[in-house]
């Protein structure tokens, strides 16, 4: 799941709204706190520059 979703947020990581909804749906699907945690450390290195909001926003919002 996590290669996956990876190639996902590649793909539409062009536009900011699509990013967001595609994020947001990962971490619903996700159930291992540990691959969560693994997306987010990823989402930071790869998107933290260009959306640091939704980024933040995305995992802060998250219950696990």
């Amino acid at each position: 799941m996590f290669e996956l979703t990876k190639k996902i947020l590649v793909r539409v990581s062009f536009d900011p709204q699509l990013f967001q909804k595609e994020l947001a749906k990962a971490i619903r699907w996700m159930t291992d706190s540990e691959e969560v945690q693994r997306l987010r450390e990823w989402c930071i290195k790869e998107f933290g520059a260009v959306y640091p909001g939704i980024v933040h926003t995305a995992f802060s919002s998250q219950v696990k």
